[in-house]
């Protein structure tokens, strides 16, 4: 193998397709176990290598040389085969460096809380450190320089950084804190890239805080990472470009409204344009239930809402895919947060008075029920939005694509 990433389970890995969008080698993904990990190092059979949990302190005996910064930290990420003679060094410090950078974070002079206590913690307790900033280490098993979760609202830190895995697919929905102990804090960052936006950055997002999560630092540290295995450099503008690619191929558009707005039809034409699969909530709740019109007549809106908040649950573990959502969905909660950890949401609204009442749909069969639904709705699917498109015109543009609508659109 010249290149590739070592780690215990790497099914979720978007290592290889961050590598191979450079375009300079061929990349591997190898999971081994611990005796399979040290046999590679011995064989040293590779021109370069990144490391992921849990060997980036196992590969460390087996280098010849460690950079000053991955000495300092104690762990390795990157490992380059120069005459065999083996390198180590820790990309990951730049990764998180430029996502910060990237991201307009201010760190000196400020209290950062950094939680966790593993390698990613090392790494991202250095950068702040060398830049200034007041680091608070915050563990379940405090000690031995770290606080206990219960400590951290008495901390009162300017920047909350996650370097644990709480939140990480498939346990998505959780949050290493409560929502209360955003109280004060003006930047969050997880490092967590999948789900693109986990539970911590949804609550902060929610009470206006800034955030950054974890997959530009992915992207940024294989470019260091290709920088040492090549000898070439790689600009800012190839990295934002690999970066942008990654990011549109696994992040779902999410397309909320008001029924008649368009939905359904402005979905399945950027699912054309864009070559990305296309689910529609409704279709697949008919396909578990048949009529929908016929189902809450005989079973009530809450247990529709009930089908409707399976159905996007189970829509939870789609990428790169175009989704348009019953005008009901946003009301709740707990669908806004599925469809907003991997998805870009876009409100898109059109002047109720073009919306033609749909006798068929019981909960907006006429001009006043419309309207009611209408007041009901419309400060959520603004507050819930990304972004608001207006598709009260022929064209509309979402996600950069525009697309021609006809004058009685779907949905």
């Amino acid at each position: 193998m010249r290149y590739g990433l070592i780690g215990a389970s790497l099914p979720h890995s978007y290592s290889k397709l961050i590598h191979d969008a450079l375009g300079r080698y061929g990349y591997e993904l190898m999971p081994m176990d611990e005796d399979g990990m040290r046999r590679f190092m011995e064989s040293a059979c590779f021109d370069g290598i990144n490391v992921t949990i849990p060997y980036k302190e196992k590969v460390i005996p087996y280098l010849h040389s460690i950079d000053e910064g991955a000495r300092r930290i104690g762990a390795v990420n990157t490992v380059v085969n120069r005459g065999g003679r083996l390198y180590g060094y820790n990309t990951d410090v730049y990764g998180v460096r430029d996502t910060l950078r990237r991201a307009g974070a201010e760190l000196a002079g400020k209290k950062v809380a950094v939680l966790g206590t593993g390698g990613t913690s090392k790494t991202v307790s250095y950068v702040c450190r060398t830049a200034g900033a007041d680091v608070s280490l915050v563990s379940r098993t405090p000690g031995a320089g770290a606080l206990g979760y219960e400590e951290l609202p008495e901390l009162r830190p300017d920047i909350i950084m996650n370097t644990t895995p709480v939140g990480m697919f498939p346990k998505t929905g959780v949050s290493p804190v409560s929502p209360s102990c955003l109280d004060g804090v003006s930047f969050v960052f997880d490092v967590i890239y999948n789900p693109l936006r986990t539970r911590l950055t949804l609550d902060a997002k929610e009470r206006g805080i800034k955030t950054a999560g974890g997959l530009y630092m992915l992207v940024s540290q294989a470019m260091r990472a290709a920088e040492l295995f090549t000898g070439e450099p790689v600009g800012a503008a190839e990295t934002e470009r690999i970066y942008e690619g990654l990011l549109s191929e696994i992040r779902n558009i999410v397309l909320t409204g008001m029924p008649g707005c368009g939905k359904t039809t402005v979905g399945r034409l950027l699912s054309g344009r864009l070559g990305a699969p296309f689910y529609d909530t409704d279709a697949l709740i008919e396909e578990r239930v048949g009529s929908v019109p016929d189902y809450i007549r005989a079973h009530g809106e809450s247990a529709f809402r009930d089908v409707e908040s399976a159905v996007i649950a189970g829509l939870s573990s789609v990428r790169g895919a175009v989704i348009a959502t019953g005008g009901g969905a946003v009301l709740r909660e707990e669908n806004v947060r599925s469809l907003a950890e991997n998805g870009r949401i876009f409100y898109l609204y059109r002047d109720i008075d073009k919306i033609v009442p749909d006798a068929s749909r019981p909960l907006s069969s006429d001009r006043a029920s419309l309207l009611r639904r209408f007041e009901e709705r419309r400060e959520i699917y603004e507050r819930t939005a990304d972004e608001k498109v207006d598709c009260s015109g022929s064209a509309v543009t979402v996600a950069g694509v525009t697309v021609n609508i006809p004058c009685n659109p779907e949905n």
